[in-house]
């Protein structure tokens, strides 16, 4: 009886904790959440004032009485107390008054995660007001997402590139056959187009243009028709505003090491599959989930470097959330994935 109103009175939620963003999932709605994993505080009494989308449009225009901070780093958390307050005013966003019970929440962390990171998630998560907190690896809820069969006796590979972090790995009935967590995903893509700017151009410009850029005409292979587009930045002699034009040609010469890293990590999880795992990869080809899917041409350059078919994930900014969704939908099928 107490089960049951528990999880009448309570509604329970999955998370992916991104690096970038921070999607909620709530058990019987979907996706009830996704904004940036940002927060504002003063310099001086580290008050909080704003939090997602309202504390990233202040990035750049904000005086130097306000610090913006990123409180995750490389998939984990860098600053715990501000990632607390992150967490309890997400989900104080998407809980109203009539859930009166707290609720039970899956968080979906990267392949690879310490102890202390595993307890730092928990923790506040934990003081974020959350029940019951379950961890689940972030590719096997991509591979969930994907709506890939994970508790089938087959191989099934799935490449998640999100903010902070590649994840590459081989999954087969419920378990982690293979697995290897690369630091080097859209963020650093972002930098290296900031780094090129100002290494080739002389020109300093914000990490939210070089996102935009990226976005806009960043590919990993050339395509048919060259793209080209318009920015506007600061002169790094003089320090005055000036708009210049960049190429596709351009950023994929800046992304290139990310974007070969990224090949890397998948050539090495290929070699380490065992062989009848492999095979299943043979047959099927594996799949491309996060925000790094959409890179243009990704699909492709991995194709040429593997000689396998690459699917990419329906939604594929939304698959690691969708698929700890599908966690806490059906925990009983899944119970056997949580890591802690």
């Amino acid at each position: 009886m107490l089960g049951f109103l528990l999880s009448y009175f309570s509604k329970d939620l999955a998370m992916d904790l991104g690096t970038a963003n921070t999607l909620i999932y709530m058990r019987g709605k979907g996706i009830v959440l996704n904004e940036p994993s940002v927060v504002a505080i003063t310099h001086d009494t580290h008050k909080v004032i704003a939090v997602g989308h309202e504390a990233r449009n202040m990035i750049g225009r904000h005086s130097h009485r306000i610090v913006i901070i990123r409180p995750l780093k490389d998939g984990v958390i860098a600053d715990f107390e501000v990632t607390a307050v992150m967490i309890k005013y997400f989900l104080a966003k998407v809980l109203t008054k009539r859930h009166i019970f707290r609720p039970r929440l899956v968080v979906a962390v990267p392949t690879g995660v310490t102890s202390v990171e595993k307890r730092a998630v928990i923790e506040a998560a934990g003081q974020a007001g959350a029940r019951y907190i379950h961890l689940i690896e972030e590719p096997m809820a991509a591979a969930i997402g994907a709506g890939l069969p994970i508790d089938q006796p087959r191989g099934n590979m799935v490449v998640d590139i999100g903010g902070g972090t590649t994840e590459v790995a081989v999954i087969s009935m419920f378990t982690v056959a293979y697995s290897e967590s690369v630091r080097v995903a859209g963020d650093e893509a972002n930098e290296s187009i900031m780094r090129y700017a100002q290494r080739e151009r002389q020109m300093i410009i914000s990490e939210m243009l070089a996102e935009s850029v990226k976005v806009r005409i960043g590919s990993a292979m050339a395509a048919d028709k060259p793209e080209t587009m318009e920015i506007t930045g600061k002169e790094i002699l003089s320090g005055i505003p000036k708009t210049f034009t960049v190429t596709d040609a351009e950023i994929r010469e800046a992304m290139k090491e990310t974007v070969e890293a990224i090949v890397d990590a998948v050539r090495r999880a290929l070699e380490k599959t065992p062989p009848d795992l492999a095979a299943d990869i043979h047959d099927s080809g594996f799949w491309l989930a996060g925000g790094g899917a959409l890179l243009k041409g990704l699909d492709r350059l991995l194709s040429e470097n593997t000689k396998l078919k690459v699917n990419i994930a329906e939604d594929p900014l939304t698959a690691v959330a969708r698929g700890a969704g599908s966690v806490i939908e059906h925990v009983d099928f899944y119970k056997s994935v949580f890591i802690n």
